[in-house]
């Protein structure tokens, strides 16, 4: 895929630019409008593909619930297998279009790996996603920033008391969520293991904060997130934080989402998913 389309592509998710906008710039640089959106079905998200496990595996329960938070309660998806047992818990937070399909399979995807998988919708303060993903961006931007993270740490501290939890809790995220995965990290003692995918970095200051082990996934061609990691390091460092970093060449940002054909990185996504799995283990199972 052309860089300056990407570019121009990570600019609109970004909402830094409206449709018209987008599609307008994506027209000169394709050469024509029939050109440009010949290129429309590759950067949009094909909710289709996100069926890796399945909406009515039989293995799973699925539903949706509201846990509380400051403001009254915050909508989410919870998966986990069938049976009483107890387990580790998970946090799956969602890229800036909001609770979708992809992400609900991601956490399908954590409970049948033998966590209590739990995908809030940030939107909730605001209605709750809605069905075109386009709209989501614009109000994620609408959200008051403080009471976002705190809504997520709240999630945390419903796992690690939610009777079929351990109260071994993860959280992991990707894009706007791996922003907000960090800050969950900084803002919550109780987390035991963080992964942000491609998230915007905490401020230094905050660093020493972090309690949790970080496995950190960044994406080789994604300049305005990685502009962010050797201050980052430098206090995980300093602070004697444990973390891993990750970093896979070739791959662009949000190269784990398998719904977007011009974004996915098949092999960068299947090592991250393993070394994420891996992670959990060592940190949430032990």
């Amino acid at each position: 895929m052309n860089p300056e389309i990407m570019s121009l592509e990570d600019d609109f998710a970004r909402g830094r630019l409206d449709r018209r906008e987008f599609f307008a710039k994506l027209t000169r640089i394709a050469g024509g409008a029939a050109a440009a959106s010949a290129f429309l079905p590759l950067l949009e998200n094909n909710y289709a593909l996100a069926q890796v496990v399945a909406k009515d595996d039989p293995r799973l329960i699925t539903e949706s619930i509201s846990y509380p938070v400051e403001t009254g309660g915050m909508k989410a998806f919870l998966a986990r297998t069938k049976g009483d047992g107890k387990r580790p818990a998970v946090v799956v937070i969602h890229e800036n279009r909001g609770l979708n399909p992809h992400i609900e399979d991601v956490a399908r995807r954590m409970a049948l790996e033998g966590y209590l998988a739990l995908a809030p919708d940030a939107l909730s303060p605001l209605g709750g996603t809605p069905a075109d993903p386009d709209a989501a961006t614009p109000l994620i931007q609408k959200l008051d920033r403080s009471a976002n993270i705190k809504n997520f740490v709240a999630a945390v501290a419903y796992l690690k008391t939610h009777p079929l939890s351990t109260g071994k809790v993860g959280c992991m995220g990707f894009c706007w969520g791996g922003g907000v995965t960090n800050q969950v990290a900084v803002n919550s003692p109780d987390l035991a293991a963080g992964v942000p995918f491609y998230g915007i970095q905490p401020a230094a200051e905050d660093v020493p904060k972090i309690k949790a082990a970080l496995l950190l996934q960044y994406a080789g061609q994604d300049d305005r997130i990685n502009a962010g990691i050797p201050a980052y390091e430098a206090a995980l460092k300093k602070a004697g934080i444990e973390y891993t970093l990750y970093m896979y060449e070739g791959a662009g940002h949000a190269f784990f989402n398998d719904t977007s054909a011009a974004r996915y990185n098949k092999e960068a996504a299947a090592l991250a998913w393993q070394r994420t799995l891996a992670f959990f283990k060592d940190k949430l199972k032990t």
